[in-house]
């Protein structure tokens, strides 16, 4: 009977702990990307305004979901949840394409970044929705093609330190080329200081682009 009771009591408990839990993440969340005007954090300074979408999905898990039609790295997926969902839970949690990378929560910091349509986004911050009918690439797409020239100048120059941004630095490094292919150094610098490397790989970042861009046959 005694065992019977604290059964009963570790359930009874059950409910409040998760509602601590959840308070504890939501909390975290805000203070981190909503609440603290120009607060400090590893990926930069932090607005009021950003991190509202993490805020909104936290609150509305429970909400209506969608069936929302998106192409990923060439395979077409039809996805039902809710529309609100920020584009790094889909492809880390859902499709377990997990090269993108989870960081500030803010779209800061360029980690996450992927391109949609060929842009390079944030996707820790990209709704669902806002991709719903178009075409995303992911590093793991990038990866596919065999021997990329923009990876093989990554592997070259010895870029990575610790290699958590890299994703995000190679994938910003694709959008910059593709739209411009022989890029100067200002237009290196300019596109790369939005990707943060704790590492401060950037010069081999810098050499690494220019040896792409002059690669034979370089292609997309």
């Amino acid at each position: 009977m005694q065992a019977s009771g604290q059964d009963a009591q570790r359930t009874s408990e059950r409910p409040a702990f998760m509602e601590l839990a959840q308070s504890f993440v939501r909390r975290a969340i805000a203070v981190c990307t909503t609440t603290v005007h120009g607060a400090v954090c590893w990926c930069g300074t932090v607005e009021p305004s950003e991190g509202r979408l993490y805020l909104h999905w936290a609150r509305s898990g429970q909400g209506e979901r969608r069936v929302i039609a998106v192409r990923i790295n060439g395979t077409d997926h039809q996805l039902r949840d809710d529309p609100a969902t920020p584009l790094l839970w889909i492809l880390r949690d859902r499709l377990e394409l997990r090269g993108t990378k989870f960081n500030c929560l803010s779209g800061q910091c360029g980690v996450c970044t992927v391109l949609v349509a060929g842009q390079p986004v944030r996707a820790c911050v990209t709704p669902l929705s806002s991709v719903a009918g178009q075409d995303v690439l992911t590093i793991e797409g990038l990866a596919s093609s065999d021997g990329h020239p923009l990876l093989r100048a990554w592997l070259a120059e010895r870029v990575p330190q610790c290699g958590y941004c890299q994703p995000g630095q190679i994938m910003t490094a694709l959008a910059l080329l593709q739209r411009s292919p022989r890029p100067s150094d200002a237009e290196i610098d300019a596109t790369m200081s939005g990707v943060l490397c704790r590492c401060g790989t950037y010069q081999r970042i810098r050499r690494a682009i220019h040896r792409a861009a002059n690669a034979p046959g370089k292609g997309s």
